[in-house]
């Protein structure tokens, strides 16, 4: 069945001063895909407040969650998340790990390999500790549950370039399968590296500063020597015609402006058809 897509405008995982800018950027993103097969989830106005948790802005973050599983829990068969930023994959991965019944393997695409802690993040933002909720370490109601978390051996990441001393443990203590922005060039290391996970199924998160600055403007934290559009068009394309997708996100668009988000969106949405050309999960 083709992807419902599920927009998420969140902005209040991100510590970046352009932050609210990623709400700007999911709806122009939304402006472009089809009505009928897409649900927008209401993300509040207000910052939020920590409550104790080292999660900036914790409460408006577990109210999106909320918010958002119950928006995927109404979608026929898998969906595209359209962030906002990072943390809006939460939710969609822990959907499509229970739809995939634990098989699944987790693609994250980005510069950075959020994997932070409470405890150890250096800014308190939940994009930057989005993928250990997904492993089921974190702040309550912002981690996985036993059920639907993914194993940190279920884990490829890819194109990281920027990480803290706590991530790069992390990766080390448990041998995470790491691709360089080179790797990414080649689909077949890629794919390689996802079989050996032993996960029949793939969910792919796309941090959009997994790209080239020079690819992409809208970005709130650029970061050199990132892969090309082309490039990346075609790993995900490869990796969707090897794997059924159970889910996939995009996330990280930051328009500066109006005009800026005009100039972007065609390399958005070339990586919105590579996500949809595969067919979905459980094929």
């Amino acid at each position: 069945m083709p992807a419902t897509f599920v927009v998420v405008p969140l902005w209040q995982g991100s510590v970046s001063s352009r932050a609210m800018s990623h709400a700007d950027g999911a709806a122009a993103i939304l402006g472009d895909l089809p009505s009928s097969s897409t649900i927008v989830v209401e993300v509040p106005v207000e910052a939020g407040e920590s409550l104790g948790t080292g999660v900036q802005r914790y409460s408006t973050l577990l109210r999106v969650r909320e918010r958002t599983a119950e928006a995927l829990s109404r979608v026929p068969d898998w969906a595209l998340t359209i962030g906002g930023d990072c943390g809006a994959s939460l939710a969609s991965v822990g959907h499509a790990s229970s739809r995939a019944a634990g098989d699944l393997a987790v693609l994250w695409l980005d510069a950075h390999p959020d994997l932070n802690t409470p405890e150890t993040s250096p800014s308190g933002g939940f994009g930057g500790m989005t993928l250990r909720a997904i492993v089921g370490e974190g702040a309550e109601g912002l981690a996985l549950d036993p059920e639907t978390r993914v194993p940190p051996e279920r884990l490829v990441l890819g194109g990281i370039r920027a990480i803290d001393d706590e991530e790069r443990r992390f990766i080390e203590a448990h041998d995470v399968a790491t691709l360089t922005v080179e790797d990414l060039s080649d689909p077949s290391l890629v794919i390689a590296a996802v079989e050996a996970t032993g996960a029949s199924q793939v969910f792919i998160h796309i941090d959009l500063d997994v790209l080239d600055p020079a690819a992409l403007a809208g970005l709130s934290y650029p970061m050199p020597f990132g892969i090309g559009t082309a490039e990346l068009v075609a790993l995900v394309r490869a990796v969707a015609a090897r794997f059924p997708i159970a889910g996939a996100a995009i996330a990280g668009f930051a328009p500066a402006s109006p005009q800026s988000a005009d100039d972007d969106l065609p390399t958005i949405l070339r990586l919105v058809g590579a996500l949809t050309s595969g067919g979905g999960a459980l094929r």
